[in-house]
């Protein structure tokens, strides 16, 4: 009986969707699977374009119906911009590789400043070229200052005729789809204006001659491309944002796309797992199979259990990102947490599954070769994992402290357009953003022992932020914080979990040996805050008082085990 909790290509039924989601969701599922296993490591390691996939993708008119926002979709009802069958897609491009997943993710990061602009022509454009199959790009970063957006080097000349139009001179580095992209979003400067007013967002054709692509600076088959623009012309039909307008696009398209990493790499660990499993299953050593032995199965269940952690926080923030108006901004804080935690936890997962499948990792004809490098790709893209912790780290005392009235938000799984995504607004106030109460969720599962004692860290978080948090010189010492940010989030992580739990009824015993992993994960967490070199006597104390012990139940953990055996021989790829 396969897994109930794990996406299998096998037994995958998305009946939760409207119709047309549905066919367009399974459509792809079996394009991979009849395209077969040897195809997809061949074409991995041969660094081979995505023309086919992205052939397949036009017929089907699978990326104009999901990233065709209601708006621009000319009332074609299938078309809506609609997060929850977005992730969906997101997990299965994941399982299969990530380099579909790219085309697909820059696709959306360049849309964003499209879908929200004003600009009739330029919405019209890109719902034209989603529909005829084309991919986009977002060109943002830059080679000398990354993503560093108040230092950009793109610079437009006004035309001397003064009817609005620009020549934009410049290189952008880093920017997927830069050699087949209609559509190039551009972020860059005015040259007469100074400051925050001289911003602009325009459309960029890479097909133009005064479009030079220089190459793709990574050596995979997903195209990160450096290209130049020279006297490019932008016309006003081009220019999407000005002045702090720009600005606040390229953040909240950034909101939109990160989002999109939690899933990514629940796919490439599904897959994995799949492997992992059935492999340590069938190898004998010793005369006995390698999941005999207690330390396998102890791997294999933390890797499991953690990875069902990713998949209830990532389906619960959905429903924030999905619920979200200029009066519930939450999302704020889930959507780093997504592209944080979830990725690094998936780190995790795949480096306890290699401790116990070792070479085999490395072997040419195994999905787990590709996924051990990709995962690594996912927390260090739409910022460091560094710069989403300390984004997170603002929302500490309101979340932790300061508690506001919500009305509950449901499961969002309806086909409904998410129309606030592209208007969300200027990209700041984070620290007055106020959040339900985080210990609800915690109350609602006081009966499992490690869910219990995990909320007894919680609750010294609270204390440690009311009696020893970090003074004002502390406060510019990022490494300590850091630490600090860990611990916050965990607990943001173990809150989704436990309502995303609570919506779709768990087995205990899961939730139970998950929450002995976050034990555990707090603890280290702790203790590394107690090494700190700035860390105060108070701090040091408190740290170690935090420290916990998860508390032990070998029946428990024995039925957890054969969920995880049972895995062994539940999908392999069609060859």
């Amino acid at each position: 009986m396969a897994d109930q909790l794990l996406f299998n290509p096998h037994t995958y039924d998305p009946a939760h969707f409207d119709t047309e989601t549905r066919r367009l969701l399974r459509a792809t599922v079996d394009w991979f699977e009849e395209r077969g296993k040897r195809r997809l490591i061949e074409d991995y390691r041969s660094r081979a374009w995505l023309a086919d996939f992205l052939a397949f993708s036009a017929k089907e008119g699978l990326f104009a119906t999901f990233l065709t926002p209601a708006s621009a979709a000319d009332g074609q009802q299938d078309k809506r911009w609609d997060t929850a069958r977005i992730a969906a897609l997101n997990e299965i491009f994941g399982f299969y590789g990530l380099d579909y997943w790219y085309a697909w993710q820059v696709t959306i990061l360049g849309l964003g400043p499209v879908w929200q602009s004003d600009n009739a022509a330029a919405r019209s454009r890109a719902a034209e070229l989603l529909t005829q199959g084309e991919v986009f790009a977002f060109g943002l970063s830059e080679k000398s200052h990354g993503a560093d957006i108040y230092s950009t080097d793109m610079l437009l000349e006004p035309d001397a005729d003064g009817a609005g139009g620009f020549r934009a001179s410049g290189s952008k580095y880093y920017i997927g789809n830069g050699n087949a992209a209609g559509l190039v979003s551009v972020f860059g400067r005015r040259t007469d204006i100074e400051g925050p007013d001289g911003y602009v967002f325009f459309a960029a054709d890479s097909r133009h001659p005064a479009y030079h692509l220089v190459k793709n600076v990574v050596d995979s088959s997903k195209y990160v491309s450096e290209f130049r623009l020279d006297d490019y012309p932008v016309g006003p039909d081009d220019i999407l944002h000005t002045g702090r307008a720009a600005f606040d696009a390229a953040l909240n398209t950034v909101n939109v796309g990160k989002f999109n990493l939690c899933t990514a790499s629940i796919g490439i660990c599904e897959h994995a797992m799949y492997e992992a499993v059935t492999h340590a299953q069938n190898r004998i050593l010793y005369g006995r199979p390698v999941t005999a032995f207690p330390h396998v199965r102890r791997e294999l269940t933390d890797a499991y259990v953690r990875l069902v952690g990713m998949k209830l926080f990532s389906d619960r923030a959905v429903d924030y990102f999905r619920s979200a108006g200029p009066d519930d901004r939450r999302y704020l804080l889930f959507n780093p947490m997504t592209k944080m935690k979830v990725t690094t936890e998936g780190e995790k997962v795949i480096d306890l599954m290699w401790d116990v499948i070792a070479a085999k990792g490395f072997e040419k004809d195994t999905y787990f070769a590709q996924a051990a490098t990709e995962i690594r790709g996912l927390p260090k893209l739409e910022g460091t994992v560094h710069v989403n912790l300390a984004l997170i780290l603002k929302f500490m005392g309101n979340h932790l402290l300061n508690a506001a009235d919500y009305e509950a938000v449901p499961t969002r799984l309806d086909a409904a357009d998410d129309a606030f995504l592209f208007r969300q607004g200027p990209a700041r106030g984070l620290g007055s953003i106020r959040f339900h109460d985080w210990r609800t969720a915690y109350d609602a599962y006081a009966e499992v022992p490690n869910v219990s004692r995990f909320r007894e860290q919680a609750d010294a978080l609270c204390e440690f932020v009311t009696t020893a948090a970090p003074g004002e010189e502390q406060s510019r010492d990022l490494d300590l914080l850091l630490a600090v940010g860990q611990l916050f989030a965990l607990v943001v992580h173990g809150q989704l979990i436990l309502e995303q739990a609570r919506l779709t009824g768990l087995d205990a015993d899961v939730l139970d040996e998950l929450f002995a992993v976050l034990v555990r994960d707090f603890s280290a967490h702790a203790v590394e805050l107690h090494g700190k070199d700035s860390a105060t006597e108070a701090q040091q104390r408190w740290a170690l008082d935090a420290v916990r012990r998860p508390v032990v139940d070998d029946a428990r953990s024995t039925r957890v085990w054969e969920r995880v055996e049972a895995l062994a021989g539940a999908y392999e790829m069609a060859p």
